[in-house]
Parts: C-alpha cells; sequence; structure tokens
C-alpha cells in the first residue's frame, strides 16, 4: 500500500519552541489539515511567558497584508479566523503614501486585495490577534507547557532530538525527546544557537530609525491621519515613516543612513525623551508641520532608538534534520519591513501544509523552504529598496522625483 501523505509523523513526539504568532499558526493549521484517517502525533507547545502575559504584552499594532496569496491575510483565511480577525481590526485602502518635505503628495500604491478577501489590509492590536490565535491553537490536539523556555537542543544517536526546558515558575530544569522539534522561539533563537552558532548575528541595514508612538486626543492631523505614508526630504536624505493606528494614536520612524547605532527602548528618562526629540526635530527640520506636533506628543514609553537589523534566511540541511525554523527564528526583517507577523503566519501555514501533503519530512521541509526563503528573501530586497529610496540624496534623489512626478502624470490621463 503506498504511504499517506503525512503518515511520516503518525503517532510521533512534536515539540513547538515558543507560542507566538508562527508557533501558534503552525499547531492551528496542523489540526486542521491532519488526515483524520490517522493517528495524529502528539504535540506539545511550550512558551515562556504565561498565558496572560503572552496575550497582554502590548498594544502594539500590526499590519496584516492581503495584496496576494503569500501574505498574512491569506493564511488566516485558510485557518478559518478571517471573520474573528475582522471583529476586531480597521480596514483600510492598503494605500501606501509618499509625501514631500512640505506634505505634496509625491506617489501612492494602492494595492487591491487577493482573491475574495475585504481588504488588501488590515489594522489589528498585537494583543487582539495573539488572542485570537492562542484561543483558535487552544482548541487543537496540543498539550500546552507556560512559563517554560526551550533553552537548547542536541540530537541524539537515535535520530531523535532532546530539548532542555527551564520552567521558570516551578524553578526546575528538565529534559523531553521528540522525533520534530518546531523552533518558533523568534529573532535570538535559543534553538538556532544549539544548530547554527555560526548564524547568530544580525546584519546592519545601513540607517537608524528614531521614533516612538504619539498620542493626540484631538484627532491625527491630515494627512497623517489614515494611511501609511513615508515622508522624504529634498534630497538631505532624511525620511519619516508614519503608521496611523486609530483616530488619535500614530507611530512615526525618522532615520538617516548612519554608522550602526546602540538600540534603546524603554525606560526613557524625561532627559534621554527630550534629547530625542531634539533630535528628531533638528534632524527632520526640513519638514513642517504636522512633523513637529507629532514628535512632540510621543509617548515616553514607546520612545525608541532602533538601528535597521536583519538576518537572511536559511535553507534547511541534512545537519538539521527533526529540526525546522519558522518564523523570526529563521530570519528577521528590518523595521523598513512591517511585515513579520505575516511571515510568521504563512511560515506556520506553509510548513503544516507541506507536512501533510509530502510523504516524508525531508520532502516537506524541501518544499516549505522554496516558499518561505524566496518570500523572506524578497521582502529583505524590498526593504533595502526602500532604504536606498527613501534617504536618496543627489543626482539619485532627482531621478526618483522626475520618475514619481511622470508617475502621477500617467495616472491623470
Amino acid at each position: 500500500m503506498a504511504t499517506k501523505p503525512g503518515q511520516f509523523l503518525r503517532e510521533k513526539r512534536i515539540i513547538v519552541a515558543g507560542g507566538g504568532i508562527a508557533g501558534l499558526a503552525f499547531v492551528a493549521a496542523l489540526n486542521q489539515l491532519w488526515d483524520p484517517s490517522l493517528k495524529r502525533p502528539e504535540v506539545t507547545v511550550f512558551e515562556r511567558e504565561n498565558r496572560e502575559a503572552s496575550i497582554q504584552k502590548d498594544h502594539y499594532m500590526l499590519t496584516l497584508n492581503g495584496g496576494n496569496q503569500d501574505e498574512g491575510l491569506v493564511a488566516l483565511q485558510q485557518l478559518g479566523l478571517l471573520d474573528d480577525i475582522l471583529a476586531h481590526s480597521t480596514l483600510n485602502s492598503g494605500a501606501i503614501r509618499v509625501w514631500g518635505d512640505n506634505w505634496k503628495e509625491l506617489a501612492s500604491i494602492n494595492p487591491q486585495p487577493y482573491g475574495d478577501l475585504p481588504a488588501a489590509t488590515m489594522r489589528i492590536t498585537r494583543q487582539d490577534l495573539k488572542r485570537i490565535l492562542v484561543e483558535n491553537a487552544e482548541k487543537a490536539n496540543a498539550s500546552w507547557r507556560w512559563t517554560c523556555t526551550c533553552t537548547a537542543a542536541e540530537r541524539l544517536s537515535s535520530g531523535q532530538i532532546r530539548v532542555t526546558i527551564s520552567d521558570t515558575e516551578a524553578g526546575y530544569t528538565l529534559t523531553q525527546d521528540c522525533d520534530l522539534l518546531i523552533a518558533a522561539d523568534g529573532a535570538n533563537s535559543r534553538i538556532r544557537a544549539s544548530f547554527r552558532s555560526h548564524d547568530m548575528k544580525w546584519d546592519y541595514a545601513g540607517a537608524t530609525q528614531i521614533g516612538g508612538i504619539s498620542h493626540l486626543p484631538n484627532g491625527l492631523p491630515h494627512p497623517v491621519h489614515e494611511d501609511y505614508g513615508l515622508q522624504m526630504s529634498s534630497g538631505e536624505g532624511v525620511c519619516c515613516i508614519y503608521t496611523p493606528f486609530d483616530k488619535e494614536t500614530i507611530g512615526w520612524a525618522l532615520s538617516r543612513v548612519e554608522p550602526e547605532r546602540e538600540a534603546k527602548t524603554w525606560p526613557f528618562t524625561p532627559e534621554d525623551l527630550a534629547s530625542l526629540k531634539r533630535e528628531a526635530l533638528k534632524t527632520g527640520s526640513m519638514f513642517s508641520e504636522p512633523f513637529r506636533t507629532v514628535v512632540e506628543a510621543t509617548d515616553p514609553a514607546t520612545a525608541f532608538i532602533r538601528p535597521a537589523k536583519e538576518k537572511q534566511p536559511f535553507q534547511h540541511d541534512s545537519r538539521l534534520q527533526g529540526v525546522v525554523f519558522i518564523g523570526d527564528a529563521n530570519h528577521v526583517l528590518s523595521p523598513y519591513e512591517f511585515v513579520g507577523a505575516n511571515l510568521a503566519l504563512k511560515d506556520g501555514w506553509d510548513l503544516a501544509e507541506q507536512i501533510c501533503r509530502n510523504v516524508s519530512m525531508e520532502a516537506a521541509v524541501a518544499a516549505y523552504d522554496k516558499l518561505s526563503v524566496r518570500r523572506a528573501e524578497h521582502t529583505i530586497k524590498h526593504s533595502h529598496e526602500r532604504i536606498g529610496f527613501g534617504h536618496s540624496t543627489g543626482f539619485k534623489w532627482k531621478v526618483y522625483k522626475y520618475g514619481m512626478a511622470a508617475q502621477r502624470a500617467m495616472a491623470k490621463r
């Protein structure tokens, strides 16, 4: 009798290291796609935070995209969660505006929704997205171990993977063996350190952002009140990205190309915040209002200095047999691409789908790599193009300026 797809994991033991977006998507997708005629694998999820902290980590707004089949809204539709997402999200056109220093619109990108999706983008708080994913994944045939961190792993002579786990709540360390380890433990993956210790360094993409989230109780000023946007200087190599969260809240990130700086996040002292605002207003002195208004309204708890760091994705090989890396554990995006959640959702879905479609783990991982690595490489390449565009100077700036003018003229015809 021919081997059925997915049969290689029948009654096997799977450990998922990390209950973030990628890990949650994988658990839910595997449960949904598994052939009911086969006995299920035993799945255990280890998450370093407790359930409540995992969901309520922050209120940061995420943009979920659905302009093509490779984006997050498609994965959520495949998971059957689109209605739940819709109930807690804000729809918008998905437009990306490009403004000059005096707020003249230089260009716009207006993506169309893929298939029957209701919009090309949706905005949702990270908290709401995590809650929906956790509640859905908890319905799957999986065991959950909260406050447990997978700190290391090794391959045994039997071919199984032994995982070392720290239970911070109980205060002890244990080991568990599995047939498949899904490394979904984030950008600073402990599992990657165990199997790819040479691959822990991030690359600096050349620009550093300073910024934060601003609250404006009287409403967001035009033209940053609605769509995601990029404001460019007139050849001085400075740009500012604006991300409206709701009618009163907006994220801003001002940047220029410069040597790498030390990253800094909360806590900012009043002196630190005042210094950051002074730097922003000086660096972006060419930007007219409402730039100053947005900067002055920065919430101290959200201020940051953020060098654009990234890590290229990697293909799995025989040395990683029994271990698969998904989401940020495999690739890290710079802050010039707000699609980390989208890639995590698709990684989780794609890996589960390929497991359930193929007759061996090797074939499933190879098929997954073809999807995931290409997707991440394309995104990183696009972020480099965005950095070059937003910080353009001299002749390069003039080429972009006249190119955008030509595009506007053609759009009016």
